[in-house]
This record gives structure tokens, C-alpha cells and sequence, in this order.
């Protein structure tokens, strides 16, 4: 006998089967096999209504009795069998610029006589050429298997969230990095150009990236256990110095290396930095994130309002501006909490203070020119007597 849901979910099917929908929305959900015909329905008839409604405001303020009746209805299935998706373990998100168009347009929406559009009405985003309806990042389809694999929810940033599945066929751990719905398209172009970038890099302490999906905006790369933060929080009462100091210089050959590769990380935090951690108990650091990084030949250059990043030299006044030099400032942070586990700074006359001083000087001018200067400086750092952890 079938169980409720199975039951819910075979009446949504034969309710959308009776509806029509055209080869322009099929193909925006080629890759959702269960329930690619309902959506591209829904999201065929939200687009003529959203269209229609665009051209009343220019026109005569006023969308018609039926179509008004109509949309509300279409508004209420929306609701109603996203929500028993949901109950069956299936759970779907409308665009949220769509989802704003709906909010904004039920409280003139009339059941008789017709609606009459507010004259301030601002104009949907029509959604054309990608898909309205989506999973919620619960699974993934890889391109040599049938069925969809499980994601988990790892980490969430500005633009994208990442998650790791399990491949069937390796038994090996990915991540997957997808950029939010309804992201601007200047948010897009730098999640491309992360990956361009990272894909461009090869090296033992960079996140490797392996393959860019168009449709999804999404791409595979290495897993890691965790954050730099979250490394060394668990185990910063039992971590030896040693083990720091080897977390240090790989963090730091890293950097040497793409600033040797012309690229500025610009974005360098204890986020930023993962950690992959083998059952042997080694670890090896990887740089990820670029996506605020910059190429020396590139003309992609974020204005003064736009400079982000966790780590800021408060020397810096526009990312346009920024160099080696303020990389430096945000590294000897990192290299801080690498050594003593405290995120705020702290004055010191050891050897490390003395070289976060330098990193974090007032004056740019004083501070380490170039990351292999601070390399030479970490490897001659020298553990206690006992090893002991700091």
C-alpha cells in the first residue's frame, strides 16, 4: 500500500499532467526528472501574468477581472503544493525575485470586478532564461549517474552556499559551491571568475576546483574538514607549536605562491583558510574563497563602497588601492591566531608577536614588502623546551 506521501506526490503529477507547457520553460528544468513538468507550468503561467501585468502599468492601471481570479489562483497552488512537496520531504524555492513579485502584487489583486495596478507600481524581472522553481539544495545529479545524491549543507557566504555529498561510484567526499538565487549579475560574474581563477591554480595549499556547471552556476572542488577557526578552536588547549608552525608556513607558501601568480587573495580570513585533515591525523591547509581576488592584468576592480572581506588594513581606503602590503596587515591576524588562538590581537615581546607586529604595523612602509620576507622570519621560529602546546 502506499504510504501518504507517495499518495501526495502521485496526485501533483496527475494534476500537472493535464497541463500544458511549452518548449521554452521544458528546457530550463531538463535536469529535474520528478517534477520538471509541474514546474515549468507554473512557471509558464507566472511569466504571462507577471508580462501582463508589466504592460497594465504602463498602460491603463487595470488587469482584468478573469486574469485577476486566475493569478490569485495560481498564487494559492503555489503555495499549497510547494508546501505538500515540503510535507514529503521535498523541499522547493520559488525565485525570490519572483517571490517579490507575488508579495507585491496580492494586496491589489481582486477577486471581482477587476485589479487595479498601483501607479507606483515598480515592474517584475521577468525570468526567461533560467529556472523560478528549485530544489533547495538537497541533492545533486552527478553527470555519470542516474540517481541524485544527498548534500549537506557545509558553509554559506554573501553569494553561494557550499555542500558536501559522498560520490557513489569513488566513495570520496566533494563540495559543491552554488551560487544563491537572485544574486546580481555582477555577483555572478565574480562567482565565475573565482572559479576561473582557482582552476588557473595548481598547487598543494590551493582548494582544487574541478568543473564549472553552467545551468546550476554551481561547481565541484576539493572537500575540507574545516576552517582554519574551527581547526584550531576544537583542539587550540592540546595543539603543539610544531603543528602550528607547520599550519603557518603552508598557509603562508600558499600565498607566496599566487602572489607569485600576480593574484591578491583580498579576502584573506580564518574563514577563508580550510583545513583537510587525514585519518593519519596530518593536515594540510588549503587557500579557498577567492572570490573577492584580483589579477594583476584584470580590470575587475570593486569601487570604495564595495570593500569587503573580514580582515580589513585600516590603512586601506578602496580596494582598488589595495596591495602586497595589505594583504600583509590581514595575514599577520591569521598568523596570530594560527600561534595563540585569540582573535584579537595581543602585545607580546616573543619571536611571533614581534612578526605580527611587523605584519600589522600603522605604516605600510614598515611592514613585511613581500610574503617570502615573512616566510624567511616563520622557519626560524624555534619551539620551547617541551614542545608545549601555547
Amino acid at each position: 500500500m502506499a504510504t501518504p506521501n507517495e499518495m501526495r506526490i502521485a496526485d501533483l503529477r496527475a494534476k500537472y499532467e493535464e497541463q500544458s507547457s511549452s518548449a521554452a520553460f521544458d528546457r530550463l528544468y531538463t535536469d529535474e526528472v520528478e517534477f520538471g513538468h509541474m514546474f515549468s507550468a507554473l512557471h509558464e503561467q507566472l511569466n504571462e501574468h507577471f508580462e501582463a501585468i508589466n504592460g497594465r502599468a504602463h498602460t491603463t492601471h487595470h488587469y482584468w477581472a478573469d486574469n485577476s481570479r486566475t493569478l490569485l489562483a495560481l498564487i494559492k497552488d503555489i503555495k499549497d503544493d510547494l508546501y505538500s512537496l515540503k510535507r514529503a520531504g521535498i523541499d522547493v524555492t520559488l525565485d525570490q525575485r519572483y517571490q517579490d513579485g507575488i508579495e507585491r502584487c496580492q494586496p491589489w489583486l481582486s477577486y471581482g470586478g477587476g485589479s487595479t495596478v498601483p501607479e507606483d507600481f515598480t515592474e517584475i524581472e521577468i525570468i526567461k532564461y533560467e529556472p523560478a522553481f528549485m530544489r533547495s539544495s538537497a541533492t545533486v545529479l552527478l553527470a555519470n549517474q542516474r540517481e541524485r545524491v544527498d548534500l549537506k549543507m557545509v558553509g554559506s557566504g554573501s553569494f553561494a552556499n557550499v555542500h558536501s555529498y559522498i560520490d557513489p561510484e569513488y566513495g570520496i567526499r566533494f563540495a559543491v559551491k552554488r551560487a544563491k538565487s537572485g544574486i546580481a549579475e555582477r555577483d555572478l560574474e565574480r562567482f565565475k571568475r573565482e572559479f576561473d581563477i582557482m582552476k588557473r591554480l595548481s598547487f598543494p595549499y590551493i582548494v582544487e576546483v574541478y568543473r564549472y556547471n553552467e545551468g546550476r552556476d554551481e561547481y565541484r572542488m576539493e572537500f575540507c574538514d574545516d576552517t582554519l577557526r574551527a581547526y584550531i578552536r576544537k583542539r587550540n588547549a592540546t595543539l603543539k607549536f610544531s603543528t602550528r608552525k607547520r599550519i603557518a608556513l603552508q598557509f603562508l607558501y600558499g600565498l607566496n605562491y599566487i602572489h607569485g601568480e600576480r593574484v591578491l587573495h583580498r579576502d584573506v580570513s580564518l574563514q577563508n583558510v580550510l583545513v583537510k585533515t587525514y585519518s593519519s591525523g596530518a593536515v594540510i591547509v588549503k587557500l579557498s574563497d577567492f572570490g573577492l581576488s584580483k589579477e594583476a592584468d584584470s580590470d575587475f576592480t570593486l569601487t570604495k563602497t564595495e570593500l569587503k572581506g573580514t580582515i580589513r588594513d585600516p590603512q586601506l581606503e578602496s580596494l582598488k588601492e589595495y596591495s602586497t602590503v595589505n594583504e600583509i596587515y590581514a595575514i599577520g591576524w591569521v598568523l596570530h591566531y594560527i600561534f595563540t588562538g585569540k582573535e584579537s590581537l595581543s602585545h607580546g615581546t616573543d619571536p611571533v608577536a614581534n612578526i605580527v607586529k611587523r605584519c600589522t604595523d600603522r605604516d605600510p612602509a614598515s611592514r613585511y614588502q613581500t610574503v617570502l620576507e615573512l616566510i624567511a622570519d616563520v622557519e626560524t621560529l624555534a619551539p620551547g623546551p617541551t614542545d608545549a602546546p601555547a
